[in-house]
């Protein structure tokens, strides 16, 4: 039976998520192995001088845009989630540099990216204000002709029994049945739209795909 909105049960701050995430770090980078296929599509043909992956976890999408530009950077909240970038890394053998930051105070100076992925991240921000700032920072640090892909859990995921975007926790279950419970803001369709168009950013091209927003973006304003 799909899930009805539920309130959050945790503190959704940003010291929470990054505990969270450093608690979850290597069972959930051991279950995250593969890029998403979307991903790949968006990257498919496409390179750059920087390429930036916001919210990295375990680097698997920050091995691809390394394969395809001059300079790879991941960032993300967790120094656990990082680590285990640091060691796909050094068992892949591709070069990247890593910054632990948050996704609304991103670590490069603006009019650099080439090429983004900000996947699977943006919904754990807990307000709306902070959301759209994640928004704005990847538009200030995008060039003129940068493209970057934006992803979000969706309502239209059959998991989900809602019409209208809502905050909520899910479970992460570690070896030996602990469970330890993740924010998520689960977006309708329109609200990611709507929260992209009052950011700095412009939505080039968006579907819904496996239960999840896409938007490929491009900042506002700049060379296009």
């Amino acid at each position: 039976m799909p899930e009805e909105p539920s309130s959050p049960s945790v503190d959704p701050s940003a010291d929470s998520v990054r505990a969270t995430y450093d608690r979850i770090a290597d069972h959930f980078s051991q279950t995250r192995e593969y890029p998403w296929p979307e991903i790949e599509t968006f990257l498919d043909g496409r390179s750059g001088r920087v390429g930036l992956d916001v919210g990295c976890g375990n680097g698997r999408h920050t091995e691809l845009l390394a394969e395809r530009c001059e300079r790879a950077v991941g960032v993300d909240l967790s120094r656990g989630m990082l680590a285990t970038a640091g060691e796909r890394a050094r068992e892949r053998g591709f070069e990247c540099g890593l910054a632990q930051a948050d996704a609304g105070a991103l670590p490069l100076r603006s009019d650099r990216v080439d090429l983004g992925v900000f996947v699977a991240t943006l919904p754990h921000l807990p307000s709306r204000e902070r959301r759209v700032a994640s928004l704005d920072e990847l538009a200030r640090v995008l060039s003129g002709d940068g493209r970057a892909l934006v992803s979000a859990w969706s309502t239209e995921h059959d998991r989900f029994d809602a019409e209208e975007g809502f905050d909520t926790t899910v479970e992460w279950t570690l070896p030996g049945g602990e469970a330890v419970d993740r924010f998520y803001h689960v977006y309708d369709p329109e609200e990611f739209r709507a929260d992209v168009g009052a950011s700095g950013l412009a939505l080039v091209e968006f579907e819904v795909s496996s239960g999840n927003c896409y938007g490929v973006v491009r900042a506002e304003g700049k060379r296009s």
